[in-house]
Formats: C-alpha cells, sequence, structure tokens
C-alpha cells in the first residue's frame, strides 16, 4: 500500500558511530541520505508500516520499497571493538548479540525498516537491524480475525502491532521490542470484570475487529482495524449490531486521567460522568532505534448536530504513559486548537446537512467538506434511523514520541458521557514506529487521502 501523509514535523539526524568509517545502506527507519525533497521534515527519520517491499512514504511523498534483492547485515567491517565492549553505547555488546557494534540503531532490540529513496533516486539495500540474519520489517497479522475475538492481544493485532516480548528474557539477545501485554479495561482503567453493573457480554459488544466500515470507510492497514464503540462495534449488516441511537448498555465508569475537561471551543461546558466505556490498554517495549510512533484513527459520533458543546460531549482518548515532555496529561489526540476528540472537534468534517455546507450545529459553523459518504453503511449516516447524517473526522494519524528500548503504556477508550445513548464510535489501524533518527512532536493530523 503507497499513500501519502500530511507531513509529520519529524526533524532527521544521521547517527553513526564515532568509532567507525564505512556506512551501511539507508533505508524507512533506516539512517541515510535526505531522501526525495523532505520525507518527514528532515534527513534520516523514517517509518515502518508492516505493509512490506512498496510500503509508504510520509511528509505528502510516496517511496517504493525496496525489491529486497540485497541486504546489508549491519556488519561493518572497520568496527572493532572487544565483543564485551558496547562501542556504539546502544546497551548490547557483540557477545550479547549486537553484529554491529559502531551503529546504535543496530542490535537485538531494533526494527527492521523500510529502505527509502536517496536524493539521488536511488534505494539502498535493506538493513538487518535486529541482528537476526534476516530483513523482516513489521507485517500484519490481522487476516484471519473474527469480528468478535475477544482476545485483547487480538485487538493489538488488528492496528498491526504484532510482535510480543517478556518482560525479563532469559538472555539479553531476546529482549525485543514487542507488546508485553494487552487488556481490556474501562475509561479509567479499571478491570470491566471486577466492577458492578457491567454486563460483560455487553462490554465486549464495545470492541470488534472489522474488516471496513461500510462501504466506503476502509482498513489502512491489513486487513482488520479495531473498533471500540460505547454501543456495538459493528456495521448494520453485522451479528450483534444495535442501533447507535439508542443502546445503553447501563454501566458507568471513572474517566481517563485528566478528565473530564472542557474543550477550547466550547467554554463553560459540563462534560458528564463516562457511560457505556470500552478501552484496550497495551504495554509495548519500544524498539531501540525508535524515536516516535504513529497510527491512525477515525472517530464517529451521534451527537452531532443536537448535542455540540452540550453535557453529551462522547469522548475518545489516546492516553499515553509516561506523559510527553510538555503535555499536561497523557492524551495524545487532539486538534490545533486544543479541543479532545468529540463531536466539538475541529476535526469533524463527514457530515452534511439540508441546507448546506457550511452547516450550522451548536452555535457553530462546520464546513463538512468531506461530504457525508463516509457515514454510509454505518449506522451514522441518513441511511440510518431517522434519516439524519451525524458525523465524523475522516481518517487522522496521531504521532508522539517515545525513547528507544523502554516501556509505553498506550489506552484508546471511547465512552459516552452524560447518558448511555446517542453512541460513538472509533475506528483504530496502522501502527507505525518512527525509527532512526528524527524529533517527534506531540500532533494529530487529517490523512490527506481517500478514506
Amino acid at each position: 500500500m503507497i499513500r501519502s501523509r500530511q507531513a509529520l514535523g519529524l526533524v532527521g539526524v544521521l547517527l553513526l558511530g564515532a568509532a567507525c568509517s564505512a556506512s551501511r545502506g539507508s533505508g524507512m527507519f533506516g539512517t541515510g541520505g535526505s531522501g526525495a525533497g523532505n520525507p518527514v521534515g528532515g534527513t534520516g527519520a523514517a517509518m515502518a508500516n508492516g505493509s512490506g517491499p512498496g510500503s509508504t512514504g510520509v511528509g505528502g511523498l510516496d517511496f517504493a520499497g525496496s525489491s529486497g534483492s540485497s541486504m546489508s547485515t549491519g556488519t561493518m567491517q572497520s568496527c572493532t571493538h572487544p565483543p564485551d565492549v558496547d562501542g556504539d553505547g546502544d546497551g548490547w555488546t557483540g557477545a550479547e548479540g549486537d553484529c554491529n557494534d559502531c551503529d546504535p540503531n543496530v542490535n537485538p532490540g531494533a526494527v527492521d525498516v523500510q529502505p527509502v529513496a536517496n536524493g539521488d533516486g536511488g534505494v539502498p539495500p535493506p538493513v538487518d537491524s535486529d541482528c537476526d540474519n534476516m530483513f523482516n520489517p513489521p507485517q500484519p497479522c490481522d487476516a484471519t480475525l473474527a469480528i468478535d475475538d475477544v482476545s485483547p492481544l487480538s485487538g493489538a493485532h488488528a492496528v498491526e502491532l504484532c510482535q510480543t516480548t517478556t518482560a525479563s528474557p532469559a538472555m539479553k539477545k531476546d529482549k525485543k521490542w514487542g507488546v508485553l501485554s494487552a487488556t481490556w479495561v474501562l475509561p479509567d482503567g479499571t478491570d470491566p470484570t471486577t466492577q458492578p453493573g457491567v454486563d460483560i457480554n455487553n462490554y465486549h459488544l464495545g470492541h470488534g475487529m472489522l474488516d471496513a466500515f461500510g462501504p466506503n470507510v476502509h482498513v489502512q492497514g491489513g486487513k482488520r482495524m479495531l473498533g471500540l464503540s460505547s454501543g456495538t462495534a459493528r456495521r448494520p449488516t453485522d451479528p450483534d449490531y444495535q442501533n447507535v441511537g439508542g443502546f445503553d448498555k447501563g454501566y458507568t465508569s471513572g474517566s481517563p486521567a485528566g478528565f473530564p475537561k472542557e474543550s477550547p471551543a466550547c467554554p463553560g461546558s459540563i462534560t458528564g460522568q463516562p457511560h457505556d466505556g470500552a478501552a484496550l490498554e497495551l504495554q509495548i517495549r519500544t524498539p531501540t532505534n525508535a524515536t516516535g510512533f504513529t497510527f491512525d484513527f477515525n472517530f464517529f459520533t451521534y451527537e452531532w448536530p443536537d448535542y455540540v458543546c452540550s453535557t453529551f460531549n462522547d469522548f475518545f482518548v489516546s492516553l499515553l504513559n509516561p506523559i510527553p515532555l510538555g503535555q499536561a496529561d497523557g492524551n495524545i489526540s487532539f486538534d490545533k486548537q486544543g479541543n479532545p476528540v468529540s463531536v466539538n472537534n475541529a476535526f469533524v468534517e463527514v457530515c452534511a446537512c439540508t441546507n448546506g455546507p457550511p452547516c450550522m450545529a451548536g452555535g457553530k459553523s462546520f464546513t463538512c467538506a468531506l461530504g457525508n459518504s463516509g457515514l454510509m453503511g454505518t449506522g451514522f449516516g441518513s441511511d440510518g434511523m431517522f434519516g439524519q447524517d451525524h458525523a465524523s473526522t475522516g481518517w487522522l494519524v496521531t504521532k508522539a514520541p517515545v525513547k528507544g528500548g523502554s516501556d509505553i503504556t498506550i489506552r484508546w477508550t471511547v465512552y459516552d458521557s452524560g447518558d448511555g445513548i446517542l453512541d460513538t464510535t472509533t475506528l483504530i489501524d496502522n501502527w507505525q514506529w518512527v525509527a532512526t533518527g528524527g524529533t517527534v512532536t506531540v500532533g494529530t493530523d487529517p490523512i490527506k487521502t481517500p478514506q
């Protein structure tokens, strides 16, 4: 899959060990030349999306992946550190499995990355960054997931987080990046099976492994995407679907850390208690050469147009721990005005009205620039109950920085606010690591491609 993205604002750097005189190939996630133009806001930074050869570029440019006809092993003849010395400071010695102790981006805890074009248009050979004698960037693993799969690890697989790892492996060379744990939780992180009033069967209807959402909303990576819903994460044609305009699952919970909060777009608005929340929490060890990550999401809300700037302000929250530097809390998905993802968010652009656009809702004007075709067949469009178009954001991409080789926790949660009717559904897909150089800042942007 080749796709252009809006520029991610990454400032790349070229990382080479001081003791090394030879060079190795650059790659997607690889070090090396500046690429064609400015692929990620600077040189060197790259992304892995699990799509294999011909993978997507970023920053509005498309790059074709390497054919894989040749591969650098990451070993450089000028690298002559003793096997018990960590010459490049990446935490691994040669004796512990580091196959290139002159490059901190090459060790058993790194991630292989797709090569990208150099400034002259050439594509360097792929690099075995994780020292397993293979070039094996992340690949999707979700083709056979059932829509009603209740394994939380399947939720990780649906967003292309396929590799798992252990907290304390017996040997240093086995300290890989990957998912450490996956858990279904409530918005405040508590276990739904221990909370009074939670019907666990209804709770599980709030997540689904979807291969599409209506005829016009497609997966962004692999064959499935994760759906989280305060109603049912289903299409109207799916078994167990309940109408998004009136399905109350009858339970409440606490709010995520940092919430409730008002939207700057609606000063003085009061947010109600979370109802019918669904959330997936993942603990992940990051690749040692990672500087950040991205994921795609698409937020659908039945609250538009009648409940803009009201108590009934349903949310999608992406809570990252550790909290990124400079952030007041761990929520990393918000618009340029700081509005959390809700019906009040500036990204609500998939909509329509009788006398517009622009469309007026809650005293505010919406351009509905993406039209309403993305609502058809989802339950949120005019082909659903009462013939009223509701709204979604279209596909957005959130990015956030990480420290390579560290443990992070991300919790994606969706919930109704103030009551349990008029539901909200969010689709999540296409996790990618940003690696091998570059500064990543927290932000969310539209994906400027067909939905």
